[in-house]
């Protein structure tokens, strides 16, 4: 019997939290438990609330993105179905190579019959969105604040730019596919991978490349801003420009792992002691204030709103298996 996605995701928070209660504990007793514990308590609570809503502007620019996406696919998902949806996802940030997020289309096919091949497309195009926007505000920092970076930014830009360009080629892509259509195994599977072409083409093309690439772009220095902030939280001023180059940079880093745990949280530590000159036992205090709002308020809706998303499926969610029927309208 397949294990539902609930089960899984029951695995995963506990197997994140193992690892985040040792990335912190680790870098209390880097950074000093007396000094840690001193900054906390020092910490202005109210600055949780503009914290916690730059986060919400970022979840609430992200879904305006995924939404419209779908739109642009001609998918007509339910606005508020796929509002917890889209917050259900933000729990599959812990998952591993961020897999789960395919319960986003998943949930799309069971509700309303498109095809997974049909919206998968959207799923990357707002994932690689989030990857060019943190390209795109690292980019301005970078010259300054890490110039021996400037050429491994650059040369990523570029990657991501080729390959936008290819994908955006109905001639290129539909030829490779001509070509891969020879192959025994990939001949049986050609017309979804058409079907996928065609969509993220269309999720990509200029217009909507560049509009959801600017709606990223606010979303994402929202963030930024949250954690600049958090410094002014422990009464310790510092340079914003160089605060948000830091966790734009620090989010690309640790893009690859899961919730970006312990890349992320440590390079934003790090940055925060050499570009903006805090203390050790600020800094790390502020790493764990930020990450604990962006991230794991994250999982935990994202935690309520998979409740609420398995029971509008009956509550059986197995990503490998086939998507329920779509509702009766």
């Amino acid at each position: 019997m397949q294990r539902s996605l609930l089960a899984r995701f029951q695995r995963w928070v506990v197997g994140a939290l193992a690892i985040g209660a040792l990335v912190y504990l680790g870098g209390s007793i880097w950074a000093g438990f007396d000094e840690v514990s001193a900054a906390l308590l020092t910490f202005d609570w109210r600055y949780l609330v503009p914290l916690v809503g730059l986060t919400a502007v970022n979840y609430g620019l992200r879904f305006l993105k995924w939404h419209y996406l779908l739109g642009r696919l001609g998918v007509k998902m339910p606005l508020g179905e796929d509002a917890w949806t889209f917050i259900a996802g933000l729990s599959m940030a812990i998952s591993p190579g961020k897999a789960g997020e395919l319960l986003k289309p998943y949930v799309v096919q069971a509700r309303t019959g498109a095809p997974m091949a049909r919206t998968i497309p959207a799923l990357i195009g707002e994932r690689l969105t989030d990857g060019v926007a943190m390209l795109v505000i690292a980019a301005f920092g970078v010259s300054t604040y890490a110039s021996e970076q400037t050429g491994p930014l650059v040369g990523l830009g570029l990657a991501v730019a080729g390959g936008l360009v290819v994908l955006s080629s109905r001639r290129l892509m539909h030829g490779a596919l001509d070509l891969m259509d020879r192959l025994p195994l990939v001949s049986r599977i050609s017309p979804r991978l058409r079907l996928m072409v065609d969509a993220a083409q269309t999720c990509l093309a200029p217009r909507p490349l560049l509009f959801t690439v600017a709606l990223s772009v606010v979303a994402w220095l929202a963030e930024c801003v949250a954690y600049w902030q958090t410094f002014a939280g422990f009464g310790v001023p510092v340079d914003a420009a160089g605060a948000i180059y830091i966790y734009a940079s620090s989010t690309i880093l640790g893009a690859p792992s899961p919730g970006g745990l312990g890349v992320t949280d440590g390079a934003m530590a790090v940055g925060a002691m050499t570009i903006l000159g805090v203390e050790r036992g600020v800094a790390v205090p502020a790493a764990l204030i930020a990450r604990t709002v962006t991230l794991w308020m994250g999982v935990l809706l994202g935690a309520l709103a998979l409740i609420r998303v398995s029971a509008l499926l009956g509550g059986d969610i197995a990503l490998e298996g086939r998507a329920p029927p779509p509702a009766a309208e």
